[in-house]
């Protein structure tokens, strides 16, 4: 395993001089972390993973056993939602397929005397290019994901693409056409629960039109929008008996709170400088993914004006929110070829997780065999 691609970096101003691979093929990408981000991971026992469609990459953060921030990063076809599940499983909608990840390292195992997870492929199921976006693995342990190309919630088929779970009623038929721009999903007790979309359009590419006021979040269950008025909301996450959402076009990081009907309005905590994607809580943590602008502003979007206000340039990278005191007190900030990321998510327990793709070396030549009763 000495081939891994990874990265590592000091925690601090030290990282400020770190990049990645820089070889005449590897675009530059420069890493800095917060002084406090080895610390805190550590203090709270966990790493992160997110994921760059742009780049390619599935990264995973987290602390080396000496101290300081490891970087791993391994190649994935775009990859896209990110669900963590049981305790080995690792699913990534991964653009033609679902990929099924389990870490298979026993808590004393190392691979090269640094990694306490090895998240291997196990499982794969094709489903074509569906426009994949956020994913959950449901209680039966099926997989359940957004497919945006066909306006719906979606589930592997023995057979074929896709089976539906599940459509928007506004939506009027299952056709190839991104109507309303379905993207976030919200699980909640091993069900999907909740999910986001840019509009309640149902022409093809009417999202784009209402990008900057269109946003709703639609109960799963009965069908209702619970919220609206938002500005291209994603990531709905349950924690704690509240939900959480990111609304996007306005670099805000929030809840839903609901009323005695169940009807909820959207009760914004924390600016994030940056298009906010991909969202974990923790505690009193909120871990917050940021892109840069796809083109050269956020046209349309009251994301611009604020930034602008703020005399703020727009942040690739992760933010720690603390929801107690509603401040960022640790990140991570990538600058150079890197400029957009999707999904992210935690991982209890470990410290210094890496990941591996089919087809690669390391696939085919590490072995693990299950312990025997």
């Amino acid at each position: 395993m000495s081939d891994v691609l990874c990265e590592q970096f000091q925690s601090g101003a030290a990282a400020e001089n770190n990049t990645a691979d820089t070889s005449p093929t590897t675009p530059k990408v420069d890493y800095s972390v917060s002084a406090g981000l080895a610390d805190r991971l550590g203090g709270l026992g966990l790493s992160i993973a997110f994921t760059s469609y742009q780049s390619g990459f599935l990264y995973m953060v987290g602390v080396k056993p000496g101290g300081g921030i490891n970087i791993h990063q391994m190649a994935f076809p775009r990859p896209m939602g990110i669900h963590r599940h049981g305790v080995h499983g690792l699913s990534l909608a991964a653009d033609d397929q679902i990929l099924h990840l389990q870490n298979v390292l026993d808590p004393q195992e190392r691979v090269n005397d640094l990694f306490d997870a090895a998240f291997m492929p196990r499982q794969s199921e094709f489903t074509g290019q569906l426009d994949l976006h956020d994913l959950g693995i449901d209680a039966s342990g099926s997989a359940i994901f957004v497919n945006t190309r066909y306006n719906c919630l979606a589930t592997p088929d023995s057979r074929h693409s896709f089976r539906e779970v599940w459509r928007p009623p506004f939506i009027s038929s299952l056709v190839d056409e991104d109507r309303c721009h379905l993207n976030g999903l919200a699980m909640k007790d091993g069900h999907p629960r909740y999910v986001t979309a840019v509009s309640r359009s149902d022409t093809i590419d009417g999202w784009r039109d209402r990008r900057a006021d269109g946003g709703i979040v639609i109960d799963v269950e009965t069908g209702d929008i619970i919220c609206d008025n938002l500005s291209m909301p994603h990531s709905p996450r349950w924690y704690d008996g509240r939900l959480w959402l990111l609304n996007s076009g306005r670099g805000e990081l929030g809840t839903v709170e609901f009323d005695w009907n169940g009807k909820g309005r959207f009760e914004p905590h924390v600016f994030c400088p940056g298009f906010a994607r991909g969202l974990a809580v923790h505690g009193r943590h909120a871990f917050v993914g940021l892109s840069k602008p796809r083109y050269k502003r956020f046209e349309g979007l009251e994301l611009e004006a604020r930034l602008t206000e703020a005399d703020s340039t727009p942040w690739c990278g992760i933010q720690i929110i603390d929801l107690e005191t509603r401040t960022c007190v640790d990140w991570l900030r990538i600058d150079g070829a890197v400029a957009e990321l999707y999904d992210l998510e935690l991982l209890p327990g470990h410290l210094c997780p890496m990941a591996v793709a089919p087809g690669t070396s390391e696939a085919a030549t590490l072995i693990t065999l299950s312990k025997q009763t």
